[in-house]
């Protein structure tokens, strides 16, 4: 007899780097050239010190280090520095006791979110995420039982979603929307209209959006990203019903080996949410509470950390502009590039033959999204993560420069 599994399972999609395995199982790259990956959205600058030294001295700290169970709502003191930076970033004023809530990292909560707040006897509900898309919304969306809804991005509009090509069929059946801004893997960011578009799709159809913030301290203008919470007090509706912001300190603060983040809004789904992680087992370990204190608490080294992005940004862009269509993002670490006609517009040949030519890897925007109506709106394009130092970042612009004029047909 076979074992019982949950037959949801089955509906899971490989994850964009497993395929790009597959992809590259049969390339043998040049050996006399080292390999660069801007395959994974995974920040390589140094952690900074004082995180470190705060997680070190907390695991030698009594009596809580190590000897005590952490609570999943965290401490007072973790809360508390949560609610001191949305203050210092957005001006929002937030109860540190209920609106605000430790996660390990903003993946996890993405997908948990899910669960909490979508009925599972609910045949008929629909989550609706952008495409292309972070593929934790998909998974989160069909594990709960819902069946996903991708509205595409807008070339034509800077990337930015649009939600009008969204049914009203489909909103009537929306229990939960997925934004990311900036966005992953476009770089958009939302303006205040589209914010005031989907509280109001919220409002007439009671669904729940859930933002996802990860990328919001790496910007290159001078006025940083509207933020969800942001959004809505600005619109006069301080509650953040049916809102909540996810957020981390992966990309902020260098340390995605820290899995540190926290969600913040409406408190309504705060308290289901904390009674769910409750028996999910999610609390935070005591020491990385005390470093995420700690990174909560300090804005020079993410200024620093934006100087570094801004200068390898800078440094390549000019590179690969005239030869791909790519231009500097509104945030986030990405370039999302259009591969135009070489390879017949294949987003996957083109990953190929740099890996087998230039020993570059980049990522296949056909993974990052779905096919809808017989149209993929990531095929044609790759996303670089400029995540390694400016010296192999501009490295790898200039090999896939260099592949690009290779395959380009001369006039």
């Amino acid at each position: 007899m076979d074992t019982p599994l949950n037959p949801r399972l089955t509906r899971l999609q490989p994850y964009p780097f497993e395929r790009l395995r597959r992809l590259f199982a049969d390339v043998t790259p040049p050996a006399d050239l080292r390999p660069i990956s801007l395959g994974i959205g995974e920040p390589q600058h140094a952690t900074p010190a004082f995180i470190q030294d705060a997680l070190v001295a907390a695991t030698r700290a009594q009596p809580s280090g190590l000897a005590a169970y952490p609570a999943t709502a965290g401490t007072p003191a973790l809360r508390a520095a949560f609610t001191a930076w949305l203050q210092r970033r957005y001006g929002l004023t937030l109860d540190p006791a209920t609106q605000v809530l430790p996660v390990n990292g903003s993946r996890e909560a993405l997908f948990a979110f899910a669960q909490t707040v979508i009925d599972p006897n609910d045949r008929d509900a629909v989550v609706v995420c952008p495409n292309p898309f972070y593929q934790i919304y998909e998974g989160a969306a069909l594990l709960a039982g819902a069946t996903p809804h991708y509205a595409p991005s807008d070339p034509a509009r800077n990337f930015a979603v649009a939600w009008d090509s969204v049914p009203e069929a489909v909103w009537e059946r929306t229990r939960l929307l997925y934004v990311c801004s900036p966005g992953n893997p476009t770089g958009a960011v939302m303006p205040m209209d589209e914010w005031a578009r989907l509280f109001e799709l919220s409002d007439r159809h009671g669904f729940v959006i859930a933002s996802d913030e990860c990328y919001s301290e790496i910007y290159f203008r001078d006025e940083p990203p509207l933020g969800g919470l942001e959004a809505a007090l600005r619109l006069g509706r301080s509650d953040f019903r049916r809102l909540v912001a996810f957020t981390s300190l992966s990309k902020r603060s260098n340390v995605p080996g820290l899995r540190s983040g926290f969600v913040a809004g409406d408190a309504r789904l705060i308290a289901p949410f904390t009674l769910y992680r409750t028996y999910h087992g999610s609390a935070m370990s005591p020491v990385v509470q005390a470093a995420s204190i700690a990174a909560w608490g300090d804005e020079a080294h993410v200024v620093e950390n934006r100087r570094l992005y801004r200068e390898k940004f800078a440094a390549v862009t000019p590179l690969l502009e005239g030869l791909l269509d790519v231009r500097l993002p509104d945030a986030g670490f990405y370039l999302w590039a259009g591969v135009g006609g070489l390879f017949g517009g294949s987003d996957t040949a083109f990953a190929r033959e740099l890996l087998a030519q230039y020993n570059v890897t980049v990522l296949p925007g056909s993974y990052l999204a779905r096919e809808v109506d017989g149209h993929n709106p990531g095929a044609g394009r790759v996303r670089m993560a400029l995540v390694a130092d400016t010296a192999e970042c501009i490295e790898a612009a200039e090999r896939i420069a260099a592949s690009v004029r290779t395959h380009t047909p001369k006039a």
